[in-house]
């Protein structure tokens, strides 16, 4: 009970003006209603809705929907916390397949430790930021160096690069310097918790920090401060990690352009790092966290993570618990951890995933981690469009501008291509036997306004109240008044619709345990239905990185985490960093 009125707290704590008139939805009340409804805006409204009705039964519409003008003002003065779930739930498995538990988050499992004798402490501390967790760790854990040390100088690397990437709202630097102390404190008295404790991470700003500003990128929340931690901010605290940034997010979780200008490219500064998740995505392959985490309702990790060259991992949808964490889709929304390697996604998610007895559309599936499976004993296929060259556009190469254009996107295009089929001959080098494979053709692109309903959802409060008029540089308050015209049966529809879908991702997942592809292959389906990915490189083009997305089995992101962790530690690309100024 304490602890719902705590999060009611925290959800009033936005700008007075705004939310004065949320609370009291000053804009709802002072609206006469809009009746009466006669016949004819039951006539135009059918036009919206594409139906067309006789008009006996517009006029008996219309009688109706002015009776319910009256509740749903009566509705409108309920408020709301914005944590609060639809009274629906959302599960990604197919009745019968529950998956097996128990989870057992922070369970030891294994990974690389560098030997002994290979690993020195540099006389220049600041040549360990684009370490992997795994070394990082080794250096705490040998008191090679010590928390507070690799604290500062990320930091400090955070204080310098900003002004450069625009990648963090607030550097936490009072909070991150006591979590180092204590982590030290800890370490030297023998009680060393794992390979997460003393490292520096990031935290995308739409999770709840206590006392710390958590604004969700946007102008309305720029003063909101909770009183409570998210369920993974309370995580990673617990497994010592510290806590040195609030990185920034796209305006509610929508590309990478916050109230604070937009979040920009370590690879090339003068482009953005794309989003939502842009900040944890630019400071992880800066060399400015140890690692950071992200979420996902749409492509917000997997986007991030290609164009800013690190590994993302996506995991199931009720995998990791969104308590504290900004609502965009009950039903979509999802967290995963941004990181330098595969094998650090793996050590962060095994710290996190798992029930917490606050969002109940967390499974209780345990995370079965072998880093020594085979390639051998998985059944793989990869999406052949993705891996073969596709037939030439009209057009050509030709002279003039336009000409060079053509030709620079064809050798781009050539580039990637290569890159891909490199990425067979190493699989199959590891003992992978690959299967071409065609993805399910079910339209799940026109169930895309399933996360745009939710959203206006979501944020209806502050829509009527005119809260979204102080947004800029954002297309949400268009989004969300433009579904304010979704009619709930349509909605409804498209959820039974996606059911189907899910269906036909089952089907065809029971053949493989993974396929692999480009980073946008079955994006929106997998999105819908719940499957897990990660995001890996696999080459560069025009000094860019490329991704190759690795997608898996509801609740196996042991698998896909196995299949990407087994390229990447044969191939040379992990082990390049973008080359910054200042």
């Amino acid at each position: 009970m304490t602890e719902r009125k705590s999060r009611r707290t925290f959800l009033k704590a936005v700008p007075a003006a705004v939310a004065g008139a949320v609370a009291t939805n000053t804009f709802a009340q002072q609206q006469a209603p809009l009746g009466p409804i006669t016949r004819e805006t039951v006539n135009c409204a059918e036009t919206i809705t594409g139906l067309d009705f006789h008009s006996a039964e517009e006029e008996a519409i219309a009688r109706s929907l002015n009776g319910n003008l009256s509740t749903y003002q009566q509705l409108r003065q309920i408020e709301i916390p914005h944590d609060t779930e639809v009274a629906l739930s959302f599960r990604p498995y197919m009745p019968g397949k529950k998956p097996a538990g128990p989870a057992t988050p922070g369970r030891v499992v294994r990974y690389t430790k560098p030997a002994a004798a290979t690993l020195k402490r540099p006389a220049n501390l600041e040549d360990v930021a684009f370490w992997p967790v795994t070394k990082l760790a080794a250096l705490i854990e040998r008191r090679l160096v010590t928390s507070t040390e690799l604290t500062q100088m990320y930091l400090a690397r955070l204080e310098r690069y900003q002004p450069l990437l625009n990648f963090a709202v607030t550097i936490t630097k009072d909070l991150a310097l006591q979590q180092a102390a204590e982590a030290d404190k800890a370490i030297a008295a023998g009680r060393y918790k794992g390979p997460l404790h003393g490292i520096p991470w990031g935290a995308k700003d739409l999770f709840a920090t206590k006392g710390i500003a958590t604004t969700w990128g946007a102008e309305p929340y720029i003063n909101q401060i909770p009183d409570y931690d998210a369920t993974i901010v309370e995580r990673l605290r617990d497994a010592g990690a510290v806590l040195v940034a609030k990185l920034t997010m796209g305006a509610l979780a929508q590309g990478d352009q916050w109230f604070g200008g937009r979040t920009r490219n370590p690879w090339n500064p003068e482009s953005g790092a794309s989003g939502s998740s842009a900040g944890p995505g630019s400071a992880t392959a800066a060399g400015c966290v140890g690692f950071s985490i992200g979420t996902e309702t749409r492509g917000s990790i997997i986007s991030p993570s290609t164009v800013n060259g690190v590994v993302g991992l996506r995991p199931t949808y009720g995998r990791v618990s969104r308590y504290g964490a900004m609502e965009l889709s009950w039903t979509m929304d999802k967290v995963g951890p941004m990181c330098r390697t595969v094998e650090d996604c793996v050590l962060v998610f095994n710290a996190i995933y798992g029930p917490d007895n606050r969002d109940e559309s967390v499974v209780d599936a345990a995370f079965n981690w072998n880093p020594a499976a085979p390639l051998s004993g998985y059944r793989i296929g990869y999406v052949r469009s993705d891996f073969e060259a596709q037939p030439a556009g009209r057009g050509g190469a030709g002279g003039g501008r336009g000409g060079a254009n053509a030709a620079q996107q064809q050798a781009a295009a050539a580039e990637r291509l290569t890159n891909m089929q490199q990425v067979l001959t190493e699989m199959q080098k590891l003992g992978a036997k690959l299967e071409p494979v065609e993805l399910p053709n079910y339209p799940a692109n026109a169930l895309s306004f399933v996360l745009s309903v939710e959203s206006a959802a979501a944020f209806d409060d502050l829509l009527r109240s005119r809260g979204t008029d102080t947004m800029t540089n954002s297309s949400w308050p268009a989004t969300f008044r433009a579904n304010r015209f979704v009619p709930a049966v349509e909605y409804i529809r498209a959820q039974r619709i996606r059911t189907l879908l899910m269906r036909e991702w089952d089907t065809f997942m029971s053949q493989y345990d993974a396929f692999i592809s480009s980073n946008n292959a079955g994006l929106a389906a997998t999105n819908l239905t719940g499957h897990p990915a990660i995001a890996v490189k696999c080459g560069f083009v025009n000094n860019l990185p490329q991704t190759l997305m690795v997608t898996g089995r509801l609740y196996d992101e042991a698998a896909i985490c196995r299949i990407a962790m087994a390229y990447e530690q044969a191939t040379e690309w992990t082990n390049r960093h973008p080359t910054l100024k200042g």
